[in-house]
């Protein structure tokens, strides 16, 4: 694994959005609602669960994991039963984002622990979306000990659960995609495969950490030990599109994450992405993006 994958994981901070510890009955049905720029998970701690996403079902089996990265809604069940949409029904909060479900009918029991996660940093972003649809991975030897951790907890009412499910919520996510970035092949193509590629991974590295420095073909190049036509083609190749464009539209990643924070003026932001005037950058972003930076931010 070379450094800007290393590094992209590294990133994947999260904050949540919101945390379930279900208690579901035989028969169950949940419809988990289109959550935009979130990832929905949901680990299987005993019982049965069936998920139906883009109309295929997957089953799950105590220990499994299943995300659905891109935040489309979904269907949970077991059984026949109607499938409400989770937000209509009545929970027990325990924090803002933290909340107990118990739901179904009178037959045998079922612990599901459910989210939703959102990702800021540009680079943890980008990876989620190069991500499937639906990332499903089997009890996994190296998750068995946080599965456990979170069963115990799902299972039991204790001082400080909330605290404990949603931090080991976190770090399955984070071992789920790792998992699926060692197992399967789409992983090893495309923008992901560039990541793990000696020189290409070592370029958008040098991008990711530091957007505003006034990079060329050239300098990237260097730095990759790799001569500039060599460079140039294999980028394209690998990444689908060339290397000054990625650079541009990298900025407008960071820019957008940017954008968020209110203290921070468009010509500042500018400024910290290397364009010498507001009105260049303004351009460009509009170019990348199809709306003004101001317009972004209102949105």
């Amino acid at each position: 694994m070379t450094d800007a994958l290393g590094e992209a994981l590294h990133l994947l901070r999260m904050s949540g959005t919101f945390y379930c510890r279900n208690e579901l009955t035989e028969p169950w049905g949940l419809t988990m609602p289109d959550m935009a720029d979130c990832l929905w998970f949901h680990v299987l701690t005993s019982g049965r669960c069936d998920v139906e996403v883009d109309g295929q079902v997957t089953s799950l089996e105590p220990g499994d994991v299943l995300l659905v990265p891109g935040g489309q809604g979904h269907r949970l069940f077991h059984g026949d039963a109607e499938s409400p949409i989770v937000t209509t029904l009545p929970h027990e909060f325990e924090t803002d984002n933290y909340a107990i479900l118990r739901h179904g009918g009178d037959g045998a029991m079922t612990h599901l622990v459910c989210g939703a996660v959102r990702f800021d940093h540009p680079a943890a972003k980008h990876l989620i979306n190069v991500l499937p649809h639906v990332l499903y991975v089997q009890r996994a030897d190296d998750m068995r000990a946080t599965i456990d951790l979170m069963a115990a907890e799902a299972q039991a009412v204790r001082p400080g659960g909330e605290a404990v499910i949603t931090r080991l919520a976190d770090v399955l996510v984070i071992q789920t995609i790792r998992s699926w970035l060692a197992n399967d092949p789409a992983a090893r193509t495309g923008w992901l495969g560039a990541l793990q590629d000696q020189q290409i991974g070592q370029a958008l590295a040098l991008i990711h950490r530091d957007p505003a420095q006034p990079w060329t073909v050239e300098r990237l190049a260097h730095q990759t030990a790799m001569s500039r036509s060599a460079f140039a083609a294999r980028f394209t190749e690998l990444v689908g599109e060339p290397a000054m464009r990625y650079v541009t539209r990298w900025r407008m990643h960071v820019a957008m994450n940017r954008l968020k924070d209110r203290d921070s003026t468009v010509s500042e932001i500018a400024r910290g992405l290397g364009y010498e005037s507001e009105a260049a950058f303004s351009r460009a972003f509009k170019r990348i993006v199809g709306v003004s930076p101001g317009q972004a931010r209102a949105g």
